[in-house]
């Protein structure tokens, strides 16, 4: 044997390249829970403790006013300009501004004949045309503050509308705003709303009534009504109720005008602020205003 030639062994084992250490594994962080819908979780949470809370309160309110059908009742920009002048105004006085603006700035539009429904709170305006909105947009602001007197806060209201028309003039090149009957909903009211001024309130009101596009708007009527029976959460903030009546509408898109409007009647005739006429409530027993406990 020659004793400069390695063995077979230890050939072999001279091949066998050594293990590398493995880099130790680093930490898993721990994963960030996707927040919850606080809209979606309230409407469920609804649903598990008070069961068809919101069915019953339409039937019940439904069998006093009657059934309530959707109708156009104006065009979107006149139905945009209305609602802005009835915020913080009586609608009564938010008319006789419109009619106003019909006389100060005429047009030879198509008249229009106004069936505002049960949940409005004037009179209704008398038929006629759109006001033209290219004068009233470039009319000049003392002239116009004058003009919408009637309807009150003018000084506040005149250069919010100006600046309302103006924008979706730039946007549009025209005052027109039938084209967000084609959008999707969320879509539309976030277009809307983008303009100063302009809420989910006043954006959900103009695509519910000119377009039966199911968003739900949430004024004081309703949120009293809503928060006493406890369809909403006592401190739910006023923004968010707009979402939490989607979510509960989900499963039914087609009561959402039929729930704003028999909601609103509802805290106009019976629920109101200060003297609610408890007696008279087809809801009581379900209340939690008058009972706690209601079911």
């Amino acid at each position: 044997m020659n004793p400069t030639r390695p063995s077979a062994a230890n050939a072999a084992a001279g091949s066998v390249e050594t293990a590398k250490p493995r880099p130790k594994a680093k930490p898993k962080g721990k994963r960030k829970r996707t927040k919850a819908n606080p809209s979606i979780a309230w409407a469920r949470r609804l649903a598990r403790s008070r069961p068809r809370l919101l069915d019953d309160t339409l039937d019940a309110l439904t069998g006093i006013y009657g059934p309530q059908v959707w109708r156009r009742r104006l065009d979107p920009t006149s139905e945009l300009i209305l609602t802005i002048l009835t915020q913080n105004s009586a609608d009564i006085n938010a008319e006789k501004a419109f009619v106003a603006l019909r006389a100060a700035y005429p047009s030879t539009g198509v008249v229009e004949v106004h069936e505002p429904g049960a949940g409005w709170g004037g009179e209704g305006l008398p038929p006629g045309a759109a006001p033209e909105w290219d004068a009233v947009e470039t009319a000049p602001l003392a002239e116009l503050i004058d003009v919408i007197r009637p309807g009150g806060l003018g000084p506040t209201k005149a250069p919010r509308l100006q600046a309302t028309l103006r924008r979706i003039r730039e946007e549009r090149g025209d005052h027109s705003l039938e084209f967000l009957g084609d959008m999707a909903p969320i879509a539309a009211r976030d277009w809307l709303a983008s303009i100063p001024g302009i809420g989910k309130k006043t954006a959900s009101v103009l695509l519910l009534f000119c377009f039966e596009q199911p968003l739900m708007p949430v004024d004081r009527h309703v949120e009293r009504v809503a928060k006493r029976i406890g369809l909403l959460a006592a401190k739910a903030p006023p923004d968010r109720a707009h979402d939490d009546f989607l979510a509960m509408l989900a499963a039914v898109p087609e009561r959402t005008y039929e729930t704003h409007v028999l909601l609103i009647h509802h805290g106009r005739a019976i629920c109101q602020a200060l003297r609610p006429k408890h007696e008279l409530c087809p809801i009581r027993e379900r209340c939690r205003f008058v009972d706690p406990k209601a079911p």
